[in-house]
Parts: structure tokens; C-alpha cells; sequence
């Protein structure tokens, strides 16, 4: 997100992730939200805005200091480290895939959740996609939503329900990526893939995106991010 700067609330690529995740938890989610790995707190930002949600956690290392504010008349906490975690729903949005050991990261929030928590996970989806983009980022591997499930259980979660998105920009997606490594090292430098779009982009991209969602959930095939919503029992 960081190379978007204030772009973030506009691209295409997180206004539908956004959109994926309101069709997996539902519009009326409630209650409180932790959000690990927050950043900018977009999407935890996004659901006190547009559901019952009353109150967020944000969990981030970058940040520099602790802090409270107010979003939209609710409370929003940003916080280094968080001791104590009773949360409705927890947001794990690109995050595992950044540590070595993402089963051991996942068992620690599932351990000190409450019963009854879902948890939302997403990663970004195959292997044979890699890219300059994934060195950028620092991620440590890609998932199937066979693997993402396998480590949801192991992390003693019950998966209820996953899928890939962005599928239908996936061929084209898949195509760059494998031209790019096919061409040679100097096509897949270490740098980021997310750019700022005109309008237009953003808004056909989007529509593409919208049109896939009410399929998100039989998507068993392919896509970019793998999702998992899953519940601590």
C-alpha cells in the first residue's frame, strides 16, 4: 500500500479485495475488529465505515507510536503489539505470507482469540507466479487454497469457507508474469507491481472485478489471492 500513498482508497486492486471481503463476512458484521498487519488500516477502516462493526484494532510493528483516533465516530486503535485480544473478527490481509513460520504466527492469534471469532486470511495465490513483485514485498511463498486451508487447520482454526479472486484478470495476469520470465532476470527486478491508474483503469478493472464477485465463493479454480474465512471454536 505504501507505494500508493493516498491512491489506495481509488485503485482497483484493494477497492475489490474490499468488496471480496464485505461478501465474505457479510454486511453485517459487528462487533469488534482486530486487524493484524493493518498498514493503513484500509480494511479494517472500510468495515467500521459500511457495517455494524463498532470498534478496531489495528496491529502493526511499522508504526511509530501508539495511537487513538476516531473513524467516522467510531473508535480506531493503532497499536505496535496488543497483549490481550477480544475481537469478533480478525483480519489477516496479506500478512502470512511474510514470515517464515506462518503456522506458528496464525496458532498465536487463534490461541488468545475468543470462541466464536472468525478470522478473514488472505495470500496471494500460486507458486509458478512469482515475480520481481513477490521479492519486492519480502513474501517468503504463495499459496493454494489446498495449502492455505492446511495451515488454517493446523493453526486450529475451522476453515468455513475459501476461494481464489481475481480470476477473471487472472489469465492475463499469469500471461505478463511468465512472458516477463521467460525474457530474462532483467524483466524481474525486485519492485513493486501495484501503480497508480487514471480513472478509466481503475474503474474498468473494478467493474471486472464486481462482476466476478456473486461466483467468488464456487471458486475453486483460479485467481490471484486465495481467501479463507475461518472460526476459532
Amino acid at each position: 500500500m505504501q507505494t500508493l500513498g493516498d491512491g489506495v482508497t481509488e485503485h482497483w486492486y484493494y477497492r475489490s479485495k474490499a468488496a471480496a471481503m464485505m461478501r465474505l463476512l457479510g454486511s453485517q458484521a459487528s462487533g469488534v475488529i482486530l486487524d493484524v498487519g493493518a498498514g493503513s488500516a484500509f480494511f479494517s477502516r472500510h468495515l467500521l465505515a459500511h457495517t455494524e462493526a463498532s470498534e478496531a484494532w489495528c496491529l502493526d510493528i511499522s508504526y511509530p507510536t501508539d495511537l487513538d483516533a476516531v473513524e467516522l465516530g467510531k473508535p480506531i486503535h493503532y497499536r505496535r503489539s496488543l497483549k490481550h485480544i477480544q475481537a469478533d473478527v480478525v483480519l489477516l490481509m496479506d500478512v502470512i505470507e511474510h514470515v517464515d513460520d506462518d503456522v506458528a504466527l496464525l496458532s498465536d492469534y487463534a490461541s488468545r482469540a475468543p470462541n466464536g471469532a472468525r478470522f478473514l486470511i488472505s495470500v496471494p495465490a500460486f507458486q509458478f507466479l512469482w515475480s520481481g513483485h513477490d521479492d519486492f514485498l519480502e513474501h517468503k511463498r504463495r499459496y493454494t487454497r489446498k495449502g492455505l486451508r492446511d495451515v488454517v487447520r493446523r493453526s486450529g482454526l475451522t476453515p468455513m469457507q475459501s476461494n481464489y479472486y481475481f480470476g477473471l484478470v487472472f489469465p492475463l495476469a499469469a500471461a505478463t508474469r511468465l512472458v516477463s520470465r521467460w525474457r530474462g532476470p532483467s524483466e524481474n527486478l525486485a519492485r513493486s507491481q501495484l501503480q497508480n491508474h487514471s480513472a478509466l483503469v481503475n474503474a474498468t478493472l473494478t467493474a471486472i472485478c464486481k462482476a466476478e464477485l456473486p461466483f467468488m465463493n464456487i471458486n475453486r479454480l483460479a485467481g490471484l489471492t486465495v481467501f479463507c474465512l475461518a472460526k476459532r471454536s
